[in-house]
C-alpha cells in the first residue's frame, strides 16, 4: 500500500532571502553584547617635542605630539583655518603652503620637521582689504568657484611664478637649460597637483597668466 504523497510547502526566492536575513540579524544581535563588553584600548600618547615656527612673519612656540602634521599644527594649534584639509593624503593640494620658499602639501609633513622654519599660509599673502595680486586675479577671473581649494591653489600659484622666475624646469619643459616659458601648458603642468572639483581650471590659468604678465 502506497503512502499518500504529502505536498511540500512552496517558498519563493524572496521569502528565502528574507528568512536568511532575519537569521543573520538574530545571530549578530546575539553576539553584539559580547563584543561591546570588550572596548578598544585607548590610543597611547606619543612623545612630545617643543618647536618654533615662524608663520606669516610671526614666531610661535609649540609643544606638540611628534606625530602632528604641519597641517594640523596650523589649523588646530595656531588657529589658521585658511589652509584646508581635503584628502589628507597629499593628492588634492588643498593644504598647500609655502615652507622656506617651497610649496609643499602640509598634510604630508610633520610639524617637528620644520622647527625654526618659515611658513606662509593664505592668511600671510593678503587680506580682504589688501589682497595679493593673485587673490585679486582669482576674484576677477572667477577662479575660485566654491572656494575650498582656493587657498592651496593661490599658495601653489605664488610658488609656481617664483619657480619660473628662478628658471626651475617642469616635466613639459622642452629645454631644461633654458628659462621656462610662461605658457598655458607650463602652468597646467605645474598646477596639476592642485585639484579643483568645481572645474575652474581655465579661469585659474587665466588668473595666473594675468599676474605673470604684469610681472614680466
Amino acid at each position: 500500500m502506497h503512502s499518500p504523497t504529502i505536498p511540500l510547502p512552496l517558498i519563493s526566492r524572496r521569502d528565502a532571502l528574507i528568512a536568511g536575513a532575519v537569521t543573520a540579524a538574530a545571530v549578530s544581535s546575539a553576539s553584539a553584547p559580547a563584543a561591546a563588553a570588550q572596548p578598544a584600548p585607548p590610543a597611547a600618547a606619543g612623545p612630545r617635542a617643543k618647536l618654533s615656527l615662524n608663520v606669516n612673519g610671526q614666531t610661535h612656540s609649540l609643544d606638540l605630539d611628534t606625530r602632528t602634521t604641519l597641517l594640523d599644527a596650523l589649523r588646530e594649534h595656531l588657529h589658521l583655518p585658511g589652509t584646508k584639509k581635503g584628502c589628507d593624503h597629499g593628492q588634492c593640494g588643498a593644504c598647500t603652503v609655502i615652507a622656506d620658499g617651497r610649496r609643499i602639501n602640509s598634510c604630508l609633513t610633520l610639524a617637528v620637521m620644520h622647527d625654526g622654519g618659515q611658513v606662509t599660509t593664505i592668511e600671510g599673502l593678503g587680506t580682504p582689504q589688501n589682497m595679493h595680486p593673485l587673490q585679486a586675479a582669482f576674484v576677477k577671473h572667477d577662479g575660485y568657484q566654491c572656494g575650498y581649494c582656493t587657498p592651496g591653489q593661490i599658495c601653489s600659484a605664488v610658488a609656481v611664478l617664483d619657480e619660473i622666475k628662478r628658471g626651475v624646469p617642469s616635466h613639459v619643459s622642452v629645454d631644461l637649460t633654458a628659462r621656462p616659458l610662461l605658457s598655458a601648458e607650463e602652468l597646467r603642468e605645474r598646477m596639476s597637483g592642485n585639484i579643483c572639483r568645481c572645474g575652474a581650471y581655465s579661469n585659474i590659468v587665466d588668473a595666473i597668466t594675468e599676474v605673470a604678465g604684469s610681472r614680466a
